[in-house]
């Protein structure tokens, strides 16, 4: 069915049946088609009506600064620069469009943070659909990102609004959760089956809907927007890779804020290795500021989005295809054993990225709010310039 619904755009756009579109769109925006397009992509372009797709991708985010692009702003490259410039050598967007991205409809479902990786982002835009569309889109991008897939929506489909959940993982080394008076040899650790339960009994603490303040920046309390629901949380069977053993957390929710996940994860730490007591999750939902750290964010990667209720509505209708990604799964897995995976175990072996964070949990003070440290700090100020 989706070959059909493919083959059948195809051969609509190709004979023209639907026009050439507006003089503006397809004559004048098309001669400022970078050079390097070439005259066979700039003649295709002036045939090809613009159309609303999503196109399925995957990405290491090592040496990004995120997401989304900072326009404006060359300082901080993100993995949108990269995209963009693409789409426009290859011919899909004229190059104005890649300076102005509102004239192309363009979104992002998930806007991930600086390091972050991707083997499921969707990001939706306008664009020409030209032959050999994907294959001319990856030519122009570096290994490490590539488009593993491309449907047609409808006109109206926004990537970020119609996402009703998003998976990500959270790949670290289980030494993370080592007592802290334990001494830790890195590659002799290997995590015991209490533990794990501990772990995955208080991940489940997250499930359901919280008032998350503390989990992200520039949020208070009475904020409606810090209520976030989470569906499941869990840590899967350890694995050895590089003589190193590794975990995996999966967690689904409906909508993340920046940074959530990551202090999720970091408060679980806390826990387990022995700075922080239990309570201290249900005392994080209420009003008081507490002290939340925040993991690294080499090891989260954002594994999958899910457009359960559009699939409903038009994904049988006969013209547009289920956002599902069932074919491209193979390549999804081979991106990540080639590009994700290796990045997460070589950085961590290099940088110490989780053992020197872990260093810096015992200067945390998970005990008192953060109005009772401000006290404390003034106090200690005051006695130190009376004496």
């Amino acid at each position: 069915m989706a070959e059909a619904l493919r083959a059948a755009a195809a051969k609509r756009l190709s004979g023209g049946g639907e026009g050439p579109g507006r003089p503006e769109e397809n004559g004048r925006q098309s001669k400022r088609l970078k050079a390097g397009g070439g005259e066979e992509e700039e003649e295709q372009g002036k045939k090809s009506p613009k159309r609303k797709i999503v196109l399925l991708m995957a990405y290491s985010g090592k040496g990004y600064h995120g997401m989304q692009r900072n326009m404006g702003s060359s300082q901080f490259k993100t993995i949108e620069d990269d995209l963009v410039s693409a789409l426009v050598q290859s011919g899909c967007i004229p190059e104005n469009h890649g300076e102005n991205m509102k004239k192309m409809s363009f979104q992002r479902c998930a806007r991930t943070d600086k390091g972050v990786s991707a083997a499921g982002q969707i990001v939706s835009l306008k664009v020409r659909l030209i032959d050999d569309i994907l294959e001319k889109i990856n030519n122009h991008l570096p290994s490490h990102i590539r488009i593993l897939g491309l449907k047609r929506v409808t006109g109206g489909f926004n990537s970020k609004n119609k996402c009703d959940a998003r998976t990500y993982s959270y790949m670290l080394p289980t030494f993370t959760f080592a007592h802290k008076d334990e001494d830790v040899q890195e590659e002799a650790y290997r995590l015991n089956k209490e533990t794990l339960e501990r772990v995955n009994k208080l991940l489940a603490c997250y499930k359901g809907t919280h008032n998350f303040h503390n989990f992200t920046s520039q949020k208070g309390p009475k904020d409606p927007s810090a209520k976030r629901y989470i569906m499941e949380m869990y840590c899967g069977e350890p694995f050895v890779r590089e003589n190193i053993e590794f975990a995996v957390i999966k967690v689904k929710g409906q909508s993340f804020m920046m940074h959530q996940i990551r202090k999720m994860i970091g408060l679980v730490i806390a826990i387990v290795k022995g700075y922080a007591a239990e309570s201290i999750i249900e005392r994080s939902w209420g009003e008081e500021k507490v002290d939340v750290p925040k993991a690294p964010g080499l090891g989260l990667v954002l594994e999958r989005v899910h457009f359960e209720k559009y699939n409903r509505r038009f994904g049988n209708d006969g013209l547009h295809e289920p956002l599902e990604w069932t074919e491209e799964e193979e390549k999804i897995a081979v991106f990540k054993e080639q590009y994700i995976y290796p990045t997460i175990i070589n950085t961590e072996r290099e940088e110490k990225s989780m053992m020197n964070w872990l260093n810096t949990l015992s200067i945390h003070d998970f005990d008192s709010s953060a109005a009772e440290m401000q006290a404390n700090n003034k106090n200690s100020k005051g006695s130190g310039a009376a004496g």
